[in-house]
Parts: structure tokens; sequence; C-alpha cells
């Protein structure tokens, strides 16, 4: 398997498909790089090097108890790309992985990053404050801290329903994506699902967003049930500088699986662009 060792001995297992520019992946909770392989083999059959690791404390990574927070994370992104030796590169985060690269690009700069993508994403904080009138509640979040705690299997079955959109009426529900984001909830340990709900709720990332200086999509679904785009996309689009803003119309959190040729499409053409 490929790994890199953080300076804290944690192993981060990454997938490094094809050659060419640099496109690198940051999933979101509780997944893995698995849940970006739609987007990776399309743009690796179309001439770029893409790479995606599982987050510590999820997939194949090590499960330390230590570290399951936004800036470890970014370090984390920081060490990858300098032990690959990463120029160039277009970083991509979705849901959790996008306050990932606003992190990594707040703590590390752009001097490695050509572009940035964020699908789904949580900035800049999801987390209902004075500051924040529109977010989400902290019930809400010590609802979801409940149920990892309470049967994880049962939870991460349940929250597939809304993630990809299959509770709506008329949805072609595929069983197979809901087994799949199952068991890459289940490979998280149990340290990296509990904290990192802290990670993506309370992290404020509106400075880090301010710092971002490459052309930047955001990219979301005005029907995403999981990270409402009204307190996420729709304020980061007017805090990075120049960022293009893509609203897909009754997309859901999951587009990258239920919508991939959409999703495929706008990163190549963003990339190329």
């Amino acid at each position: 398997m490929n790994t890199i060792t953080t300076k804290d001995g944690t192993q981060i297992h990454y997938k490094d498909w094809g050659t060419g520019q640099p496109v690198v992946f940051s999933h979101g909770w509780p997944l893995s790089a698995d849940a970006f392989e739609d987007q990776m083999f399309f743009l690796a059959s179309r001439g770029y090097r893409c790479i995606a690791h599982d987050r510590r404390g999820h997939g194949r990574s090590s499960q330390p108890w230590n570290g399951n927070d936004m800036d470890t994370y970014a370090d984390d992104l920081a060490t990858l790309t300098d032990k690959l030796d990463l120029k160039n590169a277009v970083h991509v985060g979705h849901s959790t992985g996008g306050g990932e690269v606003a992190r990594y690009i707040g703590r590390h700069g752009t001097k490695r990053v050509a572009k940035a993508v964020l699908i789904g994403a949580i900035p800049p904080v999801m987390l209902k404050t004075p500051a924040n009138p529109g977010g989400t509640p902290i019930e809400a979040f010590n609802q979801i801290r409940a149920g990892v705690l309470g049967d994880r299997s049962q939870f991460w079955r349940d929250l597939s329903l809304p993630f990809y959109g299959y509770n709506r009426p008329g949805a072609k529900v595929s069983e197979g994506v809901r087994e799949s984001f199952w068991l890459q909830g289940m490979m998280a340990g149990l340290p990296a699902s509990y904290f990192c709900i802290k990670a993506f709720s309370e992290t404020d990332l509106t400075e880090d967003l301010k710092k971002i200086d490459v052309p930047t999509l955001v990219l979301h679904g005005d029907d995403d049930q999981i990270v409402p785009i009204a307190d996420s996309a729709l304020l980061s689009a007017k805090i990075v500088k120049n960022a293009k803003l893509k609203v897909v119309k009754g997309a859901p959190h999951g587009m990258c699986t239920t919508l991939k040729d959409m999703v495929n499409e706008e990163l190549i053409s963003f990339i190329k662009g």
C-alpha cells in the first residue's frame, strides 16, 4: 500500500493513479478516498495524476486518538504534498475535505497549488452562533454524536439516505451505493468518527477562505441536506476572491456519486479553463 508517515507517526494511506498535472482529493466524513473513485478514474484516463488519501482515522490510514482536528488534517495534507513533491496541483475537497483544503491553503499557502474546488463543502462555518445566525444549531451535531456513539453501524446506514437525496420523493435509490457508504463509514475508527464532528461543525474557516488566491470553483447542490447551501457555498463564494459559483439544481450532498458525470465534466472544464 502507498503510505506516508506524518511527524506524529500516523500512517496516511493514499491512491496515486495516472500521470500528468496532479489533482489531489480530500474526502468527506466518515468516508475515504474511495468516495472519489469516479472522479479519479475519469481524470486519470484523461491525462491527470489523481491522488486521494484516507484522512487520519478514516479508511486504511492509522487510527490515532489525537489529531482529529482541522489543523492536523491540513498539516497531514501538506506532508503528503511535500513528500510526493506535488507542484501546480488542483485541490478538490468535498464536505469536510473542503474545509481541509481551505485550512491547508490558510496554513501552508498556494506555492504548490494551481486551483481549488470546493464541492458541497463545509466552509465558512457550519455551527449556528450569534455571529453565524444561519448556521445549524448545536443540538443537531449533538444528535450526530449520540448516533455515532449509540449504534454507529445503523447511524451510517440511516445517514446514507439524506446524504444521497434518497429520501426524496421519486428518488432512484441504489442499495449498492448505500452499502458502500456504510462500509466506508465502518472503516473509520470511532475516535475519528466522533471527534471529526467538532472539527467539521465548529471550525471557522473564514480567514482561510480569504487567503485563497488561486482560481476556485464552488460547486454545491441546492438540495444538500447535510451542508445546507445558504450557510456554506453562497457565503464562501463571496469570501474567496473571484470564486466561480456553480449551483446544481436538486443535487444532494453526495452528488460526486449520484451525478458523477456532471461533476466530472465540471471538474475537467474548470481544470482546463
